[in-house]
C-alpha cells in the first residue's frame, strides 16, 4: 500500500470513529497524553459557526412549503397530473396532425401510382425507374411507372388499375371462355379479352412487342411469314419430324412474362402493369349464396386468344430457337416453328431418333414439354405434312381438301349455295370465300378455276 493510499484510508477511519473512541486510543498508544482534554474550538469559530446554523434555519423556514406534508405531496401530485395531461393532449394533437399529413400524402401518391396490384404479382411495384437507353436503343416507348403505361394506351389510371387488378376470386372477369373442337379431337379452351382490355392489349402489341426481333425459324404470327414459308423450308426431304409443344401458351406464366419486360429496360412497376395486362388465370365458376364467382385454379399465364400471347411467346422462345437450329444444324437437318409446332426435316432418316432425344432435353432445359401423343416421324413413302400442309415435293393443300372444295362449288353453282351448306353454316357464303382464298395462298395457279367457280355459285343467291 502506497502513502497517498494510508493516507485515504486514516482520513475515511477518523471521519466513522467517534472522537472519545478515537482519543481513547491515540492516549493508549502514547499520542495523547493522559488525564489532558481535546481544546477547546477558538471562540469567533464557535461563533461563526452558530451564524450559519441560524441562516440555514432561516433560509429553511423561508423556503419550506410542506408545513402539512400531505398537502403538499396532493398538491405536488395534481401539478404533475394536470402538467401531465396537458402533455399528452399536445402530444396527441401533434400525432392526429402528423397522421393526416401523411394520410393525404399517401392519398396523392395512390392516385398518382399502383402500390398493390393483388396477392402474389405485386413484388418490384417500388422499382420506377427503367432503363432509358436500353429502351430508346429498341424504339420502345419509354414508361417509368404506371401512369405512363395509362398514357400510352389512354386509359385513366384507375382503369388500369381495374383491368390488371389481380383477384383469387371475382364476380367480374376480363375475358370471354369457350372452347372450339381441336382438329385432332378434344376441346381447345379460348379467352377472348372483351373491348376494354382487347384495346390495351393491342396498343401494346403495336409499340411494344411487334417491335422486338424474332428468330428467322419463326414463321407463326411474324410479318411475311406464314404456314407456306413455314412449310417449303420442309418440302422434298426424306425425313419431317413434327414435334408439338404441351400446353404451349399456359407453360409461360406471368413471372416469365414479367421478366420479359423487365429485361427489355422497363422498371418493375412498368414490367408488372403489362405483364398483368397480357397474362391471365385459369378460372371455374363456383357459385356462393346465389352469387356467380369466378375462382382461379392457379397462377396467372398466357391466355390463347389474346392477340399478345403469340408476340410474347416469339420473344421468349428466341432463345430455344437458337438452340434447336444449332441442334438440326449439327445433325444435317433444317428447323423452324410455327408457334407451338417445332419441325425438323432432313435427309439422312437415321439420325431422327438422336436428334429427338436432344430436342426433349432443350425442351425441358427451357420450360417446355413435348406433347409426345403428336410427335410424327414421316418419311417420304408416306404423306409428309407441315402446318396443315403436304410438302412431299412442294407445299401443297391436301387432294382431299382440294376434292372437298371442288365438290362444294360445282354442286353450289348448279343447285344454289344452300343446298351445299349441310353444317348450317350462318354465313357459307363467307366461310367459301375463306377456304378459296387459303387456297389461292398456298397454290394460287390451282385457286383462278376454284375462284369462277365460286362466283358462278354467289351469282345464283
Amino acid at each position: 500500500m502506497d502513502e497517498g493510499e494510508k493516507r485515504n484510508l486514516y482520513r475515511r477511519i477518523v471521519a466513522s470513529v467517534p472522537e472519545d473512541m478515537l482519543l481513547g486510543r491515540m492516549r493508549v498508544y502514547g499520542y495523547w497524553p493522559t488525564g489532558v482534554p481535546i481544546p477547546a474550538d477558538p471562540a469567533d469559530e464557535v461563533a461563526q459557526r452558530k451564524e450559519i446554523e441560524r441562516e440555514i434555519a432561516k433560509l429553511q423556514s423561508a423556503h419550506s412549503t410542506a408545513k402539512d406534508p400531505d398537502k403538499a405531496l396532493a398538491e405536488e401530485r395534481k401539478r404533475r397530473w394536470d402538467e401531465s395531461k396537458k402533455r399528452r393532449a399536445e402530444n396527441k394533437k401533434k400525432r392526429e396532425a402528423e397522421n393526416k399529413q401523411r394520410r393525404e400524402a399517401w392519398d396523392i401518391y395512390r392516385k398518382k401510382t399502383v402500390v398493390h396490384a393483388g396477392e402474389g404479382v405485386s413484388s418490384g411495384l417500388q422499382d420506377v425507374l427503367s432503363d432509358t437507353d436500353a429502351l430508346v436503343a429498341r424504339g420502345l416507348p419509354v414508361m417509368h411507372c404506371a401512369a405512363d403505361v395509362a398514357v400510352m394506351l389512354g386509359l385513366p389510371l384507375p382503369t388500369l388499375r381495374w383491368l390488371t387488378f389481380h383477384r383469387r376470386a371475382t364476380a367480374l372477369v376480363h375475358y370471354h371462355r369457350f372452347d372450339i373442337p381441336k382438329k385432332t379431337g378434344g376441346r381447345r379452351l379460348i379467352s377472348a379479352p372483351k373491348a376494354t382490355l382487347k384495346k390495351a392489349q393491342q396498343v401494346v402489341l403495336d409499340n411494344i412487342l411487334s417491335r422486338l426481333p424474332t428468330e428467322p425459324e419463326a414463321h407463326g404470327f411474324v410479318a411475311q411469314h406464314s404456314i407456306v414459308t413455314n412449310a417449303a423450308c420442309h418440302a422434298g426431304k426424306a425425313v419431317v419430324i413434327n414435334v408439338d409443344l404441351k400446353d404451349f401458351f399456359p407453360s409461360i406464366g406471368f413471372r416469365r412474362v414479367r421478366g420479359l419486360f423487365q429485361r427489355l429496360g422497363y422498371s418493375g412497376q412498368v414490367a408488372t402493369m403489362l405483364g398483368l395486362l397480357c397474362t391471365e388465370p385459369p378460372r371455374i365458376k363456383a357459385e356462393l349464396d346465389g352469387k356467380v364467382f369466378h375462382v382461379a385454379l392457379g397462377e396467372r399465364v398466357l391466355p390463347q386468344g389474346a392477340c399478345t400471347s403469340p408476340a410474347i411467346t416469339n420473344t421468349i422462345c428466341r432463345r430455344l430457337d437458337r438452340r434447336l437450329v444449332g441442334l438440326a444444324s449439327k445433325h444435317g437437318f433444317t428447323y423452324s416453328r410455327y408457334a407451338d409446332d417445332l419441325t425438323f426435316s432432313g435427309n439422312v432418316p437415321k439420325k431422327a431418333g438422336r436428334l429427338l432425344r436432344s430436342v426433349r432435353a432443350i425442351l425441358e432445359n427451357e420450360g417446355f414439354a413435348e406433347n409426345g401423343k403428336k410427335t410424327r416421324v414421316m418419311r417420304q413413302s408416306r404423306r409428309q405434312e407441315v402446318t396443315g400442309l403436304t410438302v412431299n415435293d412442294k407445299p401443297r393443300v391436301s387432294r382431299e381438301q382440294r376434292r372437298e372444295l371442288r365438290a362444294i362449288l360445282h354442286n353450289a353453282a348448279k343447285s344454289g349455295l344452300e343446298s351445299q351448306n349441310r353444317e348450317g353454316r350462318s354465313n357459307f357464303a363467307s366461310y367459301l370465300r375463306g377456304r378459296v382464298a387459303y387456297l389461292s395462298m398456298v397454290e394460287p395457279e390451282r385457286a383462278a378455276l376454284l375462284k369462277a367457280t365460286l362466283e358462278r355459285a354467289l351469282a345464283k343467291r
